[in-house]
């Protein structure tokens, strides 16, 4: 196995034993130790590829917003005219955000905690712009394909966007029973503002 291979291994390791972890203890009491533990990696090993737990936590987030990316831009190059099919791509984990055991809401929620923290705020950030511009990019790919006016203003669409599934996210840590506005109000809400200029 070649060293490039070897890395990409080792990294997806790495992110499934902190969902796992995640999951089972939540954000405070998952330790590095017990990433230790679980992937048999060494602790020079994990400081490889990050500083500190806070770090692994903020690339599991990362990888999830990259997934979805790169899920929408192959529904696009598969010659999808239509903007129901990368938008699909889009929401397909969107019930995820409201599941409050799903890693991600969880590590989303333990970070803001520690935004007091420079290093955490500056993930926080970081994901926040990174979420904007994945966005931004899915509506001007649906505009140069002619399915998306192009008197939406992408920009602010996208930070709507971003900002209503971070509110379900939060959302998620607080127990209910059902919920007035889920995944699939959220999906006609965006698709129709998305389709409502092109009329």
């Amino acid at each position: 196995m070649d060293r490039a291979s070897k890395r990409k291994r080792t990294k997806q390791l790495l992110m499934d034993a902190t969902k796992e972890l995640v999951r089972e203890k939540g954000c405070s009491k998952m330790t590095l130790n017990d990433i230790i533990e679980r992937t048999g990696l060494s602790k020079g090993a994990i400081y490889h590829y990050v500083k500190s737990k806070d770090e692994l936590l903020a690339i599991v987030l990362e990888e999830r917003l990259e997934d979805i990316n790169d899920r929408f831009f192959a529904a696009v190059n598969k010659g999808n005219k239509e903007l129901d099919g990368p938008l699909q791509e889009i929401f397909k984990k969107l019930p995820t955000l409201q599941d409050p055991l799903d890693p991600t809401n969880r590590i989303f929620i333990y970070l803001l905690g520690q935004n007091d923290e420079p290093a955490v705020s500056e993930m926080i950030r970081r994901f926040y712009e990174q979420a904007i511009q994945f966005s931004k990019q899915w509506i001007v790919a649906g505009q140069n394909a002619g399915v998306i006016s192009l008197t939406v203003d992408a920009e602010k669409i996208a930070e709507l966007f971003v900002l209503i599934s971070y509110g379900i996210r939060m959302r998620s840590a607080i127990s209910s029973d059902s919920y007035a506005f889920g995944p699939d109000d959220f999906l006609n809400f965006i698709a129709d503002l998305l389709r409502s200029k092109k009329d």
